[in-house]
């Protein structure tokens, strides 16, 4: 745990590259100090099929999911960053965006814990 999930459109994947860009997401979470560096996973789904105000215009949307525990300033701060630095790769997609969605340690299982 955490899931950073990037929902994108697909010609925006080349340059940077996927990896670079999961590299970045990475760093930017492990550098946040919320998680332990080993548990951060970011993945990419590329669309080719979608629409963004009824045009198909690029987006790219992070969906962080991770344990509860951190402060809504926390979880602003980072989606604040990712923001920042997917526009820096990104300068010229104007639909960037991030959400940062805890759940519950009660209902968390993970096969460890079996």
């Amino acid at each position: 745990m955490p899931h950073f999930v990037i929902d994108c459109a697909a010609e925006l994947i080349g340059e940077p590259s996927e990896e670079t860009v999961n590299q970045q997401i990475h760093e930017l979470a492990a550098a946040s100090r919320l998680f332990d560096v080993s548990d951060i996973k970011v993945r990419i789904n590329p669309y080719q099929n979608y629409l963004v105000g009824g045009k198909k215009e690029p987006f790219i949307h992070v969906f962080a999911h991770a344990l509860e525990g951190r402060t809504p300033e926390q979880r602003a701060a980072l989606s604040r960053a990712v923001v920042g630095r997917l526009v820096e790769l990104f300068p010229d997609v104007d639909n960037i965006a991030m959400n940062v969605s805890e759940f519950e340690q009660a209902s968390y299982c993970h096969r460890k814990h079996l």
